[in-house]
């Protein structure tokens, strides 16, 4: 059996390095941290193993989850920095590419808790520095075409940021049933 990760060092890290800003951008800062280290939270104590089980019907796993919001956040900060290609193009994604896609929910073999979770920070303190040093939050970018965007929109960097703490904190949701379901340890209560 793998040793546990300590969350609480990793989350403590990641506040220590986060860039100094105010205003807008640090309350949108804030909300993401806040819900970020809810996300990280639902993992404390676990092992590897533990970190890549499936605990309810979906195939849906802790250290998975994790990956998947580490992948998205990435990706939507090469958005405000590279516009659409930087996303791809799903319209001509094949059945490789959506394994690929799929495999951001998984704990794959060799993959482990920690290093997933130092990814995410990673990401993290990328995204953070990017939101203070931005020149602003209005620069927007035309969306790519995918079915679930609608045609021709452009997104704003507040925009994105929004729909990203959004997404984290929807899949903190998810880590928690999870967990939950795992060894009925809670985030809250």
């Amino acid at each position: 059996m793998s040793e546990t990760t300590n969350v609480d060092e990793l989350t403590t890290r990641d506040i220590t390095a986060a860039p100094v800003v105010t205003g807008e951008r640090a309350d949108l800062l804030a909300i993401l941290a806040k819900h970020r280290h809810f996300l990280r939270f639902t993992t404390r104590d676990l092992t590897d193993e533990q970190a890549g089980l499936r605990t309810t019907a979906s195939e849906l796993c802790l250290g998975g989850l994790i990956k998947h919001v580490a992948a998205v956040e990435r990706s939507w900060v090469d958005f405000i920095l590279d516009g659409p290609s930087a996303m791809g193009d799903f319209a001509t994604m094949t059945e490789a590419d959506w394994a690929r896609r799929a495999d951001e929910f998984r704990l794959l073999p060799g993959e482990t808790l920690a290093g997933v979770l130092a990814d995410y920070a990673e990401v993290a303190r990328r995204t953070d520095e990017l939101v203070a040093t931005l020149p602003g939050l209005d620069a927007a970018q035309p969306l790519p075409k995918a079915p679930w965007f609608e045609p021709g929109a452009w997104w704003s960097a507040r925009r994105v940021l929004m729909h990203v703490i959004a997404e984290t904190a929807q899949h903190a949701g998810h880590a928690d049933i999870l967990r939950e379901s795992l060894d009925g340890a809670k985030s809250m209560g």
